[in-house]
């Protein structure tokens, strides 16, 4: 394999990867039932021991 097959390879199917990797975690982020994991999460700072 040449190193231009190679590059090409990884950019095409790189990026591909990377939009679909995207989309599962925003998918996860805004998933109803991850609400109130989100939600204490954001109140753990403010917590007082």
């Amino acid at each position: 394999m040449l190193y231009e097959n190679v590059a090409s390879f990884a950019a095409t199917y790189g990026l591909v990867y990377f939009i679909i990797l995207f989309a599962v975690v925003v998918a996860y982020a805004l998933w109803p039932g991850n609400k109130s994991k989100f939600d204490q999460a954001a109140r753990l700072p403010l917590k007082e021991d």
